[in-house]
């Protein structure tokens, strides 16, 4: 495309496109970059430049860009049956996509059921969660549980889910019966037991004042990317699965991030040695190819529901939708074949190592936390001091700061602020030993300028 058709669709695209989660006044610049080729760990923008995507495109393309198995995968299946709804019938892909599920999922996670995205996936938990306890005599179970920082999607049950006051709040009203308890943070990194079991005692005191009879669901992810990927000590997620256990309330494990091995395993949860009742997915489970996310649900819990009711009383036109499922199949083969999982966790220690002398060169990196392919540096003024930024400082950081010298050093990582001051990067799972080398060396680069901006202050 030349020079001029690409400045048409600029101009184009800020007449006519809305764009997801962007500050109108960055829209609005008319400088942004456009993304028009992929392959690897790389996209090419509108300049020509070549960047490596230390992010996934948003955490999805595991496999990397341009994989023809994928696409080709895809293309045979529209031209064999490019749709049929999963109402009242199914058809082969469907089929096939939940029984390769139902083999890499933990236990008797064995049903699942389709849907288009993650915010969906975590909508039809909520909608099981309270139908099963509707139609199994106990409606007064109604209340759904997450924790601080949680962010779960962009549907209004998922918003409700969602604990970030800062993008509920156009929306409010919410929907009612949400409630949020601690989150792992303070027990992140620490290896005492003792410690571990009095986080989890506040835990199950806080679900003790909402009224444990009350609550349907609590929902949590593996490590929480919001606030910065932040992992749970051994013994927390068992400790979940004891406290819902205790008071008849459903786990779901959120891995919509984290599944598809981003940290090394297809579900991660069962590393951490729980087995929740549900499990959410989507991203990676195509590898971003086509949209596609789901639910996973234990036997007994689908047996149950079926047994009291006529249906799960939800569905969606597109759920199930035979090239997606098609796509997640040749995805879960491809995965298999390559020894994506073993790849993983091979390459997890040395790149938490890069990452750890990065930390250890740059006064502005007050943590890291994270694990497989999913972590974040926690930004401060001066680490060495204990001094920590203000909400004016983030906010130049992350308004010119980072977004200059990730422009000069031809690098895509995620500024985020939710939580406090982070950088998180997440690179497909493809990427071998020589990218991580490249990528911590463009994130040396990075933090440099953060350093110097921090230097400034003075």
């Amino acid at each position: 495309m030349s020079g001029n058709n690409l400045e048409d669709l600029r101009a184009s695209a800020n007449k006519h496109l809305i764009p997801h989660f962007t500050k109108s006044k960055d829209w609005d610049a008319k400088n942004w970059p456009m993304i028009v080729e992929g392959e690897g760990c790389y996209v090419v923008d509108d300049r020509g430049r070549r960047r490596l995507d230390g992010l996934s495109g948003l955490f999805c393309v595991n496999l990397g860009y341009g994989r023809e198995d994928l696409v080709g995968a895809a293309a045979r299946q529209m031209k064999k049956l490019s749709f049929a709804p999963n109402w009242n019938e199914a058809h082969p892909s469907a089929i096939e996509a939940s029984e390769m599920l139902a083999s890499v999922a933990p236990a008797d996670l064995n049903r699942t059921f389709f849907v288009n995205s993650g915010s969906e996936a975590v909508e039809a938990a909520i909608k099981f969660a309270r139908q099963f306890f509707y139609a199994t005599g106990q409606p007064w179970r109604r209340r759904i549980v997450t924790r601080h920082l949680a962010y779960h999607g962009t549907t209004m049950g998922a918003l409700s889910a969602t604990a970030l006051p800062k993008i509920k709040r156009p929306f409010e009203p919410l929907l009612d019966g949400f409630s949020h308890i601690s989150n792992s943070r303070a027990v992140s990194g620490i290896e005492d037991p003792r410690l571990i079991e009095e986080h989890l005692k506040l835990l199950e005191e806080e679900i003790i004042v909402l009224d444990p009879n009350s609550i349907a669901l609590l929902i949590a992810e593996p490590i929480q990317n919001s606030g910065g990927a932040i992992a749970p000590p051994a013994g927390y997620w068992s400790g979940l699965r004891r406290i819902c256990d205790k008071y008849g309330i459903l786990l779901l494990a959120d891995e919509v991030i984290t599944g598809f091995g981003r940290l090394g395993s297809f579900f991660s949860v069962e590393d951490m040695g729980a087995v929740p009742d549900m499990i959410t997915f989507a991203k990676g489970a195509t590898s971003g190819y086509v949209p596609l996310g789901g639910l996973i649900v234990r036997d007994s819990l689908a047996s149950q529901l079926y047994a009291a009711a006529p249906s799960f009383a939800h569905g969606s036109t597109f759920g199930a939708h035979p090239v997606a499922t098609t796509v997640l199949a040749a995805n879960v083969t491809a995965m298999a074949e390559e020894e994506i999982l073993s790849s993983v966790k091979h390459l997890q220690s040395i790149f938490e190592k890069e990452l750890a002398r990065l930390q250890k060169a740059h006064r502005c990196v007050a943590d890291l936390r994270g694990g497989g392919f999913l972590w974040a540096l926690e930004l401060a003024r001066d680490a060495d001091a204990g001094l920590e930024l203000s909400p004016p400082q983030i906010e130049d950081i992350f308004g010119k700061v980072l977004p200059e010298a990730l422009e000069e050093t031809g690098l895509i990582v995620r500024p985020d602020d939710r939580g406090g001051a982070m950088i998180v990067i997440a690179p497909p799972l493809v990427a071998d030993e020589e990218i991580l080398g490249q990528l911590c060396d463009r994130l040396d680069t990075v933090l440099a300028r953060v350093d110097h901006y921090c230097e400034s202050l003075s």
